[in-house]
């Protein structure tokens, strides 16, 4: 099961961001979801976002942040 969830898009934009089940805050970006994670603990996430061993992303596109999709990456 991977460490890290981002939840589907919100309907005011953004993605819930959790780490083993706790709440990191709303990510707007990819760039945010980085700052959560380096705040954790995790420095150096930059390869994880795209691994499924690390992080989960329910909803919605990965990277997509907006509600409809659209990517504010």
């Amino acid at each position: 099961m991977a460490r890290i969830v981002i939840q589907e898009p919100s309907p005011t934009g953004g993605r819930r961001v959790r780490v083993d089940g706790t709440i990191l805050g709303l990510a707007h970006s990819d760039r945010d979801v980085l700052e959560f994670l380096r705040r954790a603990g995790l420095p150096d996430a930059d390869g994880l976002l795209d691994d499924p061993a690390w992080v989960e992303w329910r909803g919605g596109q990965p990277h997509d942040y907006d509600e409809g999709g659209l990517s504010s990456a």
